[in-house]
């Protein structure tokens, strides 16, 4: 399969539809020195972009704490994400918004550069192997950790921040799992890597607050089919240890969905129970429905 920069098609770039191989920024862009760079990734199902506007809306929220002004409306980016779905006859998909400074100055700082930005959108399956869904994966504790909230906006969906999940995730891969689940500053449990995280003990579903990282629609969106479902949703510190006794585990995100942990390194192994089978049917109901 080509690469991501090899493709047929189009891709939405600052006002334009233009061929997806000509949707190129110069290299000395501040967006790819100094991490002044926003996006969202939104799945595309039966050819609609699922939570378009909460996630576009997100979009502006992240561009304003990273201090990028995007010269286009909300409804301007609506109807250009929905045009490259349509150009690109997708179906089931990942559509990407992305916005960055350009290369009008080279610096730290970042007033009188421009804010660019683009859509693109592809084909997309499934984020795991598509026995995860079945059997669960193998995560692991890497030796990174998510910092402070006051180190870093965790509630922006911004580039820099994931050079974390990518040491984490490279760092878990080499030792064989799937993912990495990352504690946070002060050891608690925190997040996978673009995943948010559950744990079902007696019935129960706990998650951790969404304080060092991102609150993700997919989150808010299981938990509030969870409450549908009867089940009391607690958000509290969790640490390690209170992986002991628990019945089920699985995370939430765009592009994993909601997909069960069988194994977490050093702390044993957990079944895909009943609680995380239904979210997952009721998820998948949801994302379907017309």
């Amino acid at each position: 399969m080509s690469g991501f920069d090899d493709r047929d098609g189009v891709i939405w770039k600052d006002g334009a539809y233009v061929p997806w191989r000509k949707a190129t920024l110069h290299v000395l862009s501040h967006g790819l020195h100094y991490a002044t760079s926003i996006f969202e990734g939104i799945r595309v199902y039966d050819s609609r972009a699922f939570m378009l506007k909460e996630h576009l809306e997100r979009f502006f929220k992240s561009a304003a704490i990273m201090s990028l002004e995007i010269p286009y409306s909300l409804e301007e980016l609506m109807k250009a994400s929905q045009g490259v779905i349509e150009r690109q006859k997708i179906t089931d998909g990942y559509l990407r918004p992305v916005a960055w400074l350009g290369s009008e100055k080279m610096g730290i700082t970042s007033q009188g550069n421009s804010t660019h930005v683009a859509i693109a959108v592809w084909e997309w399956p499934k984020y795991f192997a598509p026995e995860a869904n079945e059997k669960g994966i193998r995560v692991m504790m890497p030796k990174w950790r998510r910092p402070p909230p006051h180190s870093a906006p965790a509630e922006a969906k911004a580039a820099g921040i994931y050079m974390l999940g990518h040491l984490a995730r490279r760092q878990v891969e080499e030792a064989g799992f799937d993912d990495a689940l990352l504690l946070d500053h002060e050891g608690r449990l925190a997040e996978c890597t673009g995943a948010n995280f559950f744990m079902v003990k007696s019935g129960v579903i706990y998650t951790p607050k969404p304080e060092s990282f991102l609150d993700g629609l997919t989150r808010q969106t299981v938990m509030t089919l969870a409450e549908k479902e009867g089940y009391e949703m607690i958000e509290k510190d969790l640490f390690p240890k209170d992986l002991d006794g628990a019945d089920e585990l699985f995370i939430t995100g765009t592009a994993v969905e909601v997909t069960p942990i069988r194994e977490v390194h050093d702390y044993g192994t957990f079944p895909v129970g009943p609680v995380t089978k239904l979210l997952r049917t009721r998820y998948q109901e949801l994302v379907r429905k017309k």
